[in-house]
């Protein structure tokens, strides 16, 4: 079958910060020739080393706001003062191609996916254990310990909400960062040959 003639997938990747998601979702991305990676839309103000449809959509807030009233966001939210969001438009046009299309969204973004488009494929990546994640956290010396056990709380939360609410269709023990990536590809290639 080739890749025109395969349904589309929408692909949402989440999970607390440390563990993963990203080395997976950029893994996936390498492995399947039909993936792409949801270009967000923001009202942040770029940096210097930041291309405008590259790295975000950058929008002035008065534009992010006419297309929320647009409909033209799958999802958006407000973090630290800056509004963020998912542009519907690219997604269809991946779907309709036959390709995948990979969000990284956190649980709030899940839900409004999945209310907006059913059909949405959720993986929620897993660390083994909260001190495997705070260790993690530890490890890449960004955060202060304070910030580390905010994380951690918002990663109980976020697990209970996407358990509780059916958000996502599989979740990703990522014990080994190599296994986690075959087992993330095999689960990918399960879900798209169920579609087909």
């Amino acid at each position: 079958m080739s890749p025109a003639d395969r349904p589309g997938m929408l692909l949402v990747v989440s999970g607390p910060s440390g563990a993963g998601k990203t080395s997976i979702k950029n893994a996936l991305l390498e492995r399947f020739a039909d993936a792409e990676f949801s270009v967000s839309a923001t009202t942040r103000t770029r940096t210097a080393q930041e291309r405008d449809g590259v790295d975000y959509h950058f929008l002035d807030r008065d534009e992010f706001q006419r297309r929320v009233e647009a409909g033209a966001f799958l999802e958006h939210a407000e973090y630290a003062g800056n509004r963020y969001g998912t542009l519907r438009a690219p997604v269809e046009d991946a779907l309709r191609a036959g390709r995948i299309m990979i969000l990284d969204v956190d649980v709030q973004g899940a839900r409004q996916i999945r209310a907006a488009m059913p059909e949405a494929f959720g993986l929620f990546v897993l660390p083994p254990s909260d001190q495997a994640l705070a260790d993690r956290l530890r490890a890449r010396g960004r955060d202060s310990e304070s910030a580390i056990v905010r994380r951690l709380e918002i990663a109980r939360q976020e697990l209970a909400a996407a358990r509780e609410e059916g958000l996502y269709d599989a979740f990703l023990v990522n014990r080994d960062l190599d296994d986690a990536i075959e087992e993330a590809v095999a689960i990918v290639e399960k879900a798209r040959t169920a579609r087909a």
